[in-house]
């Protein structure tokens, strides 16, 4: 059984097709990668999915039931989310970002401390700045925070919308190397929306390459590569070829 399942889900915004009738199945303990232009519907896709976004048509299930109205909050407690910007409260410190789930759900205060503590190590955030505010923290720093709050229930699926977009490339490559060590150590299913090749490829397990709120090839890096399914992959591709040429990482990154 899909550990996320998307059945003819649809979307327009008056006259704009957002996302074309979409049918999708992602398995458990895999990373998928959402690629494609700005505009292409990779996000509106992810937020459908989480039912940030109403669908026009269609159910959206995980582990096989289906996400409504009625459950969708108990639901939302397996997915982990992080939005483009963190989305961190300004208010509140650090740690009060992380645990505000757990609090609304009224965990002990010494359970929300040690999952704190836990997940502060899986990130590797020093303790101390967790009493600080966001605007305190770098963009390194916030996302880090952003992916705790995230994986503070330990859900079953994390969804990142565009999570290293706005850092420098040096923070960047720091947090691809841990995020990709992060995600093989907890075996989840994540879904992560990018327009970057080189990351997709760093990341992914599968691309799903968008456009026009249609998946135009799904499928291993390498495949995309070798065998495009359509011209625009061809076309997607060779406009960032110069990143694809020359990685920068490690041996391990799928070519």
């Amino acid at each position: 059984m899909a550990m996320l399942q998307l059945t003819g889900v649809s979307k327009r915004y008056g006259g704009v097709t957002a996302l074309a009738p979409i049918d999708l199945a992602l398995a458990e303990a895999k990373t998928y990668v959402l690629l494609g232009t700005s505009g292409c519907g990779k996000s509106t896709l992810l937020k459908s999915a989480i039912g940030l976004i109403e669908a026009d048509s269609g159910a959206v299930r995980l582990d096989g039931q289906e996400l409504t109205r009625d459950n969708a909050p108990a639901l939302r407690q397996r997915i982990g989310y992080v939005p483009q910007d963190g989305g961190l409260f300004p208010h509140l410190t650090a740690g009060a970002n992380v645990a505000v789930l757990a609090r609304y759900l009224g965990w002990r205060r010494d359970r929300i401390t040690e999952r704190t503590t836990e997940l502060a190590e899986l990130v590797q955030l020093p303790a101390a700045l967790l009493d600080r505010y966001p605007t305190e923290l770098s963009g390194g720093q916030r996302q880090r925070v952003g992916l705790m709050r995230a994986l503070m229930l330990d859900p079953d699926l994390l969804l990142m919308d565009e999570p290293l977009g706005a850092l420098d490339p040096i923070i960047r490559s720091e947090l691809q190397t841990d995020l990709r060590a992060i995600f093989r150590k907890l075996q989840k299913t994540v879904v992560i929306v990018t327009h970057d090749v080189h990351e997709a490829a760093y990341f992914a397990d599968e691309v799903l390459l968008m456009r026009a709120g249609r998946v135009v090839q799904r499928g291993p890096m390498a495949e995309l590569l070798a065998a495009p399914a359509d011209p625009f992959v061809t076309q997607f591709i060779r406009a960032q070829r110069t990143v694809l040429e020359g990685d920068p990482f490690d041996e391990g990154t799928p070519t």
